[in-house]
């Protein structure tokens, strides 16, 4: 509530209430009063009393500052990054449950009543037009991922453990005893240090590849009739990439379905042979290391850095898109992933109670971390310094695997991952440590 004093009664001294005083000046004590009881009742927190030269006080709004700038504040200096799910339990879903049995209990209701469910592309086995350019700047950034990253490794260290998942990159391993292998208790939790390959940065993340992701759905016995490709080539060959190595129908007409049924899918077509050639390799990290040489010069390793991360984050905006409209599946126990609308009948889930399910998969929606993982490890602020040390690892922040090669190559830190890295935060000595609250 803001209140304007448009009043033309000046006095020349205040009045008191109660007082004797003249008609011109009772008249102002009653607005002087009025005034005073709009003032008690308002709950403006910016509002202020402000006495002016006449009897009358009034509530007024500060001005606005215009220097103020949100901005400042939307930085945070450090953030956490997401939980660790226990294996123990099955992944939450990524859209909530009451929606998908809401879309259940209506695709049902329609079948009931004879209707045909409602179909856009991709959903009907079309393609959507605005995402094929997308999908080939996916692929070639994949290719340049792959390349970068390989020629990035002869020249920055990456170590990984040999009884669990952690890796590090930097001269020497660090001292954080937080191995979950087998037998780590004999060794305190330190981890056993190995050299890391290409595998340890991108985690290999397969899919089955389909002729036609509507046709006959994969059992278990038939699975190896198809072969496995990394999840964002076959992503990206269902959005439309065409690879004589492993084709896939395009439709002209669109599917139908009754509920959870297809009753027209165009006929089952048997499909063409690949033409296998030596471009393969570029998809796949199989031996990238001996495929692509070390950088001859040093200068040339801070642009091979900057190509790599510039194709890390076009990769990761691109699945983001596409999965946006391609469906993707991912078990909600174990790490198996399936493009497609449905996910495969292969039995080779073996996590949490895969007994109760004859070792089938439990699929549910795939996140993009799911599909491409962005493989969390340490920062290391000065990679030829001391190994990290657990008594300190609260002041240690974390980057993907990807982003910290980069950075420790020559690539400054986007603001982005600043504070994940947790670079505000002063890294205090062991004896210092027990003072920080």
């Amino acid at each position: 509530m803001k209140h304007v004093l448009g009043l033309g009664l000046v006095s020349s001294s205040p009045t008191v209430l109660g007082s004797i005083s003249t008609p011109r000046q009772h008249t102002n004590d009653i607005i002087s009063f009025i005034f005073f009881d709009k003032c008690r009742q308002c709950r403006h927190e910016g509002h202020r009393l402000q006495a002016l030269k006449t009897s009358i006080v009034a509530c007024q709004t500060p001005a606005p500052n215009r220097h103020y700038n949100k901005k400042r504040l939307t930085h945070p200096q450090n953030t956490d990054l997401p939980p660790i799910l226990p294996k123990s339990k099955k992944k939450p879903y990524p859209i909530p449950l009451k929606k998908i049995l809401e879309a259940s209990r209506a695709d049902k209701k329609l079948a009931e009543m004879g209707i045909e469910k409602p179909l856009e592309p991709p959903k009907n086995g079309l393609l959507v037009p605005g995402l094929i350019p997308v999908a080939y700047e996916v692929l070639d950034a994949w290719k340049i991922l792959i390349k970068g990253l390989s020629q990035l490794l002869h020249v920055i260290p990456v170590h990984a453990c040999s009884e669990c998942s952690e890796v590090h990159v930097g001269q020497s391993g660090h001292d954080i005893q937080n191995c979950t292998g087998p037998n780590s208790a004999d060794r305190r939790s330190f981890h056993l240090w190995v050299k890391g390959s290409i595998n340890d940065v991108l985690l290999p993340v397969e899919s089955y590849h389909q002729y036609d992701p509507y046709g006959t759905r994969i059992k278990h016995e038939t699975r190896f009739n198809y072969d496995r490709i990394p999840a964002i080539v076959e992503l990206c060959i269902q959005a439309g990439v065409e690879l004589p190595e492993y084709p896939s129908r395009r439709r002209t007409q669109p599917i139908r379905m009754l509920g959870k049924k297809v009753i027209d899918r165009g006929g089952i077509i048997d499909p063409p042979k690949p033409q296998h050639s030596g471009e393969i390799l570029d998809f796949d990290t199989h031996q990238a290391l001996e495929r692509f040489p070390p950088p001859v010069d040093d200068s040339d390793v801070v642009k091979i850095a900057e190509s790599t991360l510039n194709a890390y984050e076009k990769v990761r905006w691109g699945v983001t898109k596409l999965m946006r409209k391609y469906s993707v599946k991912a078990c909600g126990y174990c790490p198996e992933v399936h493009v497609g609308p449905w996910g495969h009948n292969a039995k080779l889930c073996g996590e949490f109670k895969h007994q109760w399910r004859d070792g089938k998969h439990g699929w549910q929606d795939a996140t993009v971390d799911e599909v491409f993982p962005p493989n969390y490890v340490w920062h290391v602020r000065d990679p030829k310094g001391p190994p990290l040390k657990s008594s300190l690892k609260r002041f240690y922040g974390k980057a993907p695997i990807v982003v910290e090669i980069c950075v420790q190559a020559g690539v400054p830190v986007s603001r982005k991952y600043g504070p994940m890295m947790r670079l505000d935060i002063v890294v205090p000595d062991n004896e210092e440590a027990r003072l920080v609250a």
